[in-house]
């Protein structure tokens, strides 16, 4: 009866510290969903800049996010309830969900290289094929005039495009769009006085660069954070099982 009376408050620490991880948990997934949703409605073009095909980055997002909801909810639902079992297949839901942040933030980090060469390559291709109309057009000029870069390199990367020789350089160059008419983005000789110089595919590069060590840190502190509440599901589970402790 003594070791009974111990074990009771241990148990209601550890349940509360898990309701409390379990909703931080929840908010995580809520978060991973509102990301997804918001990557699909406003950065659908960008990415099809950086993925050879049409990538499926934001319903994975979405898909994540809505699981982890799902079992956050779970989670909370097992702590209240105090079964041994819940808590156990709520412990391998975290260890599932450990591994898969930690496989995706290793991968991520591995093949930097390989996602600015996809970039290099895609990005080049819509400039060359650009032709101010289609989706990849769309993204190009939305990423020159937001980021106030022009072309891969500098502006002289239209030259190569097909869109540069009846056209000139786009409008979405220009750093002052009320000084810059289309004969003088087809004048080699006054368009560096009217466009950016700065290459969008260096501007995005060193961006990613400068912030592969905070994301690569942010991901695995995501995932490591997930041992956390595998720990405390399953000491939670191991007490409840010793003790025979039942929720009233």
């Amino acid at each position: 009866a003594a070791a009974r009376r111990l074990t009771k408050p241990v148990i209601t620490c550890l349940k509360t510290l898990l309701i409390v991880y379990s909703f931080v948990f929840w908010i995580t997934g809520a978060i991973l969903l509102a990301v997804g949703v918001w990557g699909k409605l406003m950065l659908g073009p960008y990415i099809s800049l950086i993925a050879d095909n049409s990538t499926n980055a934001p319903y994975v997002l979405i898909g994540t996010g809505t699981v982890i909801i799902v079992f956050g909810l779970f989670g909370c639902f097992a702590t209240c309830r105090g079964s041994p079992w819940m808590l156990k297949l709520y412990a391998m839901f975290l260890s599932l969900v450990f591994l898969a942040e930690l496989v995706a933030g290793i991968s991520g980090f591995v093949f930097r290289h390989e996602i600015k060469g996809t970039f290099h390559r895609t990005y080049t291709d819509a400039v060359l094929n650009y032709n101010a109309e289609d989706e990849a057009s769309r993204a190009v000029d939305n990423l020159q005039h937001k980021l106030r870069c022009c072309g891969v390199y500098n502006y002289t990367s239209w030259f190569a495009s097909m869109y540069y020789p009846p056209n000139g350089i786009p409008a979405s160059c220009c750093f002052n769009s009320s000084d810059c008419n289309p004969e003088d983005l087809r004048n080699s000789t006054i368009v560096p006085s009217k466009v950016f110089h700065q290459g969008c595919y260096e501007l995005v590069t060193s961006f990613m660069e400068t912030n592969m060590a905070i994301i690569a840190g942010v991901t695995f502190g995501i995932a490591f954070s997930q041992l956390i509440g595998m720990l405390l599901a399953c000491c939670l589970s191991r007490i409840i099982t010793a003790n025979q402790y039942e929720m009233v």
